[in-house]
């Protein structure tokens, strides 16, 4: 057996503790159905996830509301119609034991009118993506939907949610002085962009209870986000035991920051120096080999999130318990062994737009 720190166990505050420190990062796969129930072949690719080894396994994100969808075949939590798909994947996720989640999601102005059918919804209005402001009930309405995805991930035995605040959707529209210039209680100053977040986060736990597992994602650069805004938030959620575990997405874990302010410390290092209390801290970006994640443990982080390794090998954690040296087939790798791993077709070409990631098919002779 490793004698890695990968491999120890991980508690939380609230919910089931982790075999070990690794988790399968939320991956848009765009394989279930239109109308956002679960498909076999959504179901086939995490399930395999949970068989490789992770601690957690989590769903790509899951939309909470109808014209919050980011993308085709995006898996959806807005309707007891995706109650049976949901209650047959974490059966069959938690069968492994590997923690259940769904990650919780709304795409807001990023979601295609094409796709929802109307005009997209924002913050503020939003020339670039013809998007247009939510009323305040609408704010509402939407804080209720989110805590309403959590109720149905719970009512289908996940053991948790975590909130997807992360990568320029909805509540990172929020967060972003620059896209939310509103002008009532969710606008303005920090303490008015964060409140949809905290609002969301107090909602699911009155809802869901003391058992009930409640992580946040947050990216700290990008898409108008302020980093040491990202940081008060980071902390106060910490300070105040608000979720049980912080998934930071930074692009890349060995990363400076771009904001000048933060110059000679890592991006990772801005959250690593917070008094997290008991709140758990876990990166993405760029975690390849199993040196890649054991690194980040080192740096003080908790867990450590696996995306693009978990594509390529599905056990990528039994595959690193079994040689510390470990490290992922190069890219491109072929569409024959994604298929091995548990890729659909619709998935293969969801990563050939990944340059790079799949390898170009001889054009015969």
């Amino acid at each position: 057996m490793s004698v890695s720190p990968l491999f120890a166990p991980l508690t939380f505050a609230h919910g089931p503790a982790m075999k070990n420190r690794l988790m399968l990062a939320p991956l848009t796969n765009t394989q279930s159905h239109a109308d956002g129930r679960m498909s076999d072949e959504e179901f086939k690719w995490l399930t395999m996830r949970a068989e490789g080894g992770f601690g957690l396994t989590m769903t790509c994100a899951a939309h909470v509301q109808r014209i919050g969808q980011g993308f085709p075949g995006q898996m959806g939590c807005w309707s007891d119609d995706h109650l049976e798909g949901l209650t047959r994947l974490a059966a069959a996720i938690k069968a492994q034991d590997s923690v259940a989640v769904v990650q919780l999601h709304h795409a807001g102005m990023r979601s295609p009118a094409e796709l929802i059918g109307e005009a997209p919804v924002c913050p503020s209005d939003n020339e670039e993506f013809k998007a247009r402001a939510l009323t305040g009930a609408e704010v509402e309405q939407l804080i209720q939907d989110f805590i309403a995805g959590a109720v149905r991930a719970q009512k289908a035995g996940f053991d948790g949610v975590e909130i997807h605040g992360a990568h320029g959707y909805i509540l990172a529209q929020f967060l972003s002085p620059e896209v939310n210039l509103r002008t009532d209680q969710w606008g303005g100053s920090a303490e008015n962009r964060n409140r949809i977040v905290i609002d969301i986060l107090k909602g699911v736990r009155a809802a869901c209870g003391e058992d009930f597992q409640l992580g946040l994602r947050l990216s700290p650069e990008r898409f108008g986000i302020v980093l040491a805004e990202c940081r008060d938030l980071a902390q106060q959620l910490m300070t105040q035991g608000l979720i049980d575990y912080l998934d930071m997405s930074l692009w890349d874990v060995r990363k400076a920051p771009m904001d000048a302010a933060f110059a000679g410390q890592s991006l990772m290092e801005v959250f690593t120096s917070l008094d997290r209390g008991n709140v758990r801290l876990g990166v993405a970006g760029k975690v390849m080999a199993a040196a890649d994640a054991e690194w980040c443990l080192e740096q003080g982080c908790d867990f450590v999130l696996i995306g693009r390794g978990a594509i390529i090998h599905h056990d990528w954690p039994k595959l690193a318990a079994a040689d510390a040296a470990f490290r992922p087939n190069a890219l491109p790798v072929t569409r024959e062994h994604l298929q091995a791993e548990g890729l659909s077709d619709r998935f293969i070409t969801y990563m050939q737009a990944w340059k790079g990631f799949v390898a170009e098919e001889a054009v015969p002779a």
